[in-house]
């Protein structure tokens, strides 16, 4: 059986096309760690993640973390990670999950998309099966001023979008303005916003109120994420569906948002929960209590996009309008396949692991840029 023999970080720095604007600010550019993993004969499995807070402290941990992997089998990913986060986390005083999440959700995928190449399977075969053909995705718009918005919401209007995603929590006259103007451009299409902890429970309960008149299908993470309680005070008291996303890093989160009926659908990612088996996990527990995953992305490439598609594939309780986020990026370096839904679905993969092969040069500028920024 093949070992692991190697693990490489490649510290890369994406420039969007545009600012992105939401509750927290601005930003221009996303930053991963690309993290390859060389079986013994050679294979290579390839997995990314965020950098926060620090780029170059997270290459750094990746590099410790790696001792613990080579020389085993990549077919033992789940107890290698529990194994690292015990001795290297918990060991040490370090019972940060929602960060070592972040970290782990890279080695994961590069671990199941070498173990997808090894035996010559798409990563959703591996984890059971596709339960449909095709996953959904939302159209998110993009733009700072609700002129720039609406002319966004127009042009994927044109193109057929059946989901449309704001981003709120701005303030109230401009979410106002700015889902006016969405709603005016996209008709009768669904809509769906997203405050990212942008308001008090009182906010909330307000703007919600004030925004029931633009139909809007439901409102994500409207209050802080360390309070599932003030989310759930929220859902109790307005008509909107509210879904947890930020509120939902670990899967004692999610078990707690379903326990304390706390939102109508769970917004999550392997970014959050940790990669790919726990995004099944997790699919798991919110199943029981009746819930749907609407798989969650987070300032990643194509690469993310890859592994969430598999999850989007193979999870039974899937939403038809799931986040992905290579688009925003100036070029993205996964060169194919195509990931660009058509009418808002993706079909499945058929290549082995992730399935995706990478622009090098794209890569090797991103290195570039990321060297230049020390």
């Amino acid at each position: 059986m093949v070992k692991i023999s190697n693990v490489r970080v490649r510290p890369l720095v994406l420039p969007l096309k545009q600012p992105y604007h939401w509750s927290y600010g601005i930003r221009e550019s996303f930053a991963v760690n690309l993290i390859e993993i060389e079986a013994d004969d050679g294979t290579v499995g390839i997995g990314e993640c965020t950098v926060a807070p620090d780029q170059t402290g997270t290459a750094a941990i990746l590099y410790r973390l790696a001792k613990h992997l080579v020389g085993h089998s990549p077919h033992d990913v789940a107890p290698l990670i529990a194994r690292i986060f015990h001795q290297e986390y918990l060991g040490h005083g370090a019972n940060i999950m929602r960060a070592a999440n972040q970290i782990f959700s890279g080695i994961d995928m590069a671990m199941w998309d070498l173990q997808g190449k090894l035996a010559g399977l798409p990563v959703h075969q591996l984890l059971g099966g596709a339960h449909r053909k095709a996953v959904g995705y939302f159209y998110f718009l993009q733009g700072e001023t609700a002129e720039e918005l609406a002319r966004d919401a127009a042009v994927g209007h044109a193109q057929g979008e059946r989901v449309f995603y704001l981003k709120v929590g701005r303030g109230e006259k401009l979410d106002l303005e700015i889902t006016a103007a969405v709603r005016g451009e996209i008709g009768d299409a669904r809509l769906r916003l997203d405050a990212n902890e942008g308001w008090s429970v009182h906010d909330a309960i307000n703007m919600c109120r004030k925004l029931e008149k633009y139909d809007i299908e439901f409102i994500e993470q409207p209050t802080v994420s360390w309070s599932i309680p003030a989310m759930a005070h929220v859902r109790e008291k307005v008509g909107i569906p509210i879904v947890a996303d930020q509120a939902a890093f670990t899967l004692y989160d999610v078990y707690e948002i379903c326990r304390q009926r706390a939102a109508d659908m769970i917004c999550i990612g392997p970014r959050e929960i940790g990669g790919i088996q726990p995004m099944m996990k997790a699919a798991a527990v919110a199943e029981a209590a009746g819930l749907k995953i609407c798989i969650h992305s987070s300032f990643t490439t194509g690469i993310t996009t890859c592994a969430e598609h598999h999850i989007g594939l193979a999870i039974p309780n899937l939403d038809d309008g799931n986040q992905i986020m290579w688009q925003l990026v100036q070029e993205d370096i996964v060169s194919s396949p195509d990931l660009a839904p058509k009418n808002g679905w993706l079909d499945a993969f058929r290549k082995p692991g992730l399935g995706f092969q990478l622009a090098e040069d794209l890569v090797a500028e991103g290195e570039g840029r990321y060297a230049a920024s020390r």
